[in-house]
């Protein structure tokens, strides 16, 4: 992992969910080369107690607040919470000086497809991937002038999406996976949480004029999720896709890689495990 310099500090509200803990792992292992940063969830696990409902006047000084907080199901109203947590990280990134808020958005907003660029039009297959539309679209009614905003594209994040109770290591039970007519299992752009965590620190070192409103993070090179699995030594059994199943998710990288032009990123399934296993602390 290439080192950054230690002259940002992240502060990371919604720290309590899957990915949170593994972003605290990562800091846990590698904090030396990533500069300084606070976990806050609203169950006192972290280093600061925060709840989006009920936010203090002061936080600890920081340079970007990482929104992580977010509702991934329910119904229609359920997911519009996710409109008023970017609404709370703006306010938490006043409270605490920050010069910019990264939110979380999701390649949920695309569907389905290939090289799916920043450029292409919303166009969700799921209610979640409308929630994180219309989150985008009131991030981009927020004042600019004094706090910048990104929203971050997030492909699939090994060891926090659907497929992380797979990956645990000597699972006994094989994993169930669709498999498509061409014979083949789901196609995702991944993310590791090393290089995750990596790719916002550097963000966070991008001038505020230089931040694009919307950026893809992922990996350039796709994964199968089958060698996810196998990588992490685990079973494959499979069941025909139904139509609701989607093959293939594969994010365009060139807007991430511009702003980023030094960043290597993990392209193998075992290299993502590997990293997946660091920020577990199981390896």
């Amino acid at each position: 992992m290439a080192k950054t310099p230690q002259t940002q500090t992240l502060l990371f509200v919604g720290s309590g969910g899957r990915l949170g803990q593994l972003l605290s792992g990562v800091w846990d292992v590698d904090g030396h080369g990533l500069g300084a940063a606070y976990f806050a969830s609203r169950d006192g696990q972290g280093d600061i107690t925060l709840d989006a409902d009920d936010l203090p006047d002061t936080l600890p000084a920081c340079d970007s607040v990482v929104a992580l907080w977010g509702v991934t199901s329910g119904d229609k109203s359920a997911l519009a919470r996710n409109t008023a947590l970017a609404e709370a990280s703006w306010l938490v990134a006043q409270a605490c000086g920050a010069r910019r808020v990264f939110h979380m958005s999701s390649a949920a907003i695309y569907g389905p497809g290939r090289r799916l660029s920043e450029d292409d039009a919303p166009s969700p297959a799921n209610a979640y991937g409308e929630a994180k539309s219309d989150m985008e679209r009131r991030v981009a009614q927020l004042p600019h002038d004094q706090v910048a905003h990104c929203c971050l594209r997030l492909a699939n994040v090994v060891g926090a999406d659907s497929l992380a109770a797979g990956l645990a290591p000597g699972r006994h039970d094989p994993v169930e996976l669709s498999q498509f007519p061409d014979d083949r299992g789901p196609l995702r752009s991944y993310i590791s949480p090393g290089h995750l965590a990596q790719i916002l620190v550097s963000l966070s070192g991008v001038s505020s004029e230089n931040l694009p409103p919307v950026v893809n993070v992922a990996a350039s090179t796709p994964v199968e999720m089958e060698d996810l699995v196998r990588a992490a030594g685990n079973q494959v059994i499979w069941r025909t896709a139904t139509e609701g199943d989607r093959q293939t998710v594969i994010l365009e990288t060139q807007r991430l890689e511009r702003l980023l032009p030094e960043l290597a990123l993990h392209k193998t399934a075992s290299q993502m495990i590997t990293d997946l296993r660091r920020a577990k602390g199981e390896g």
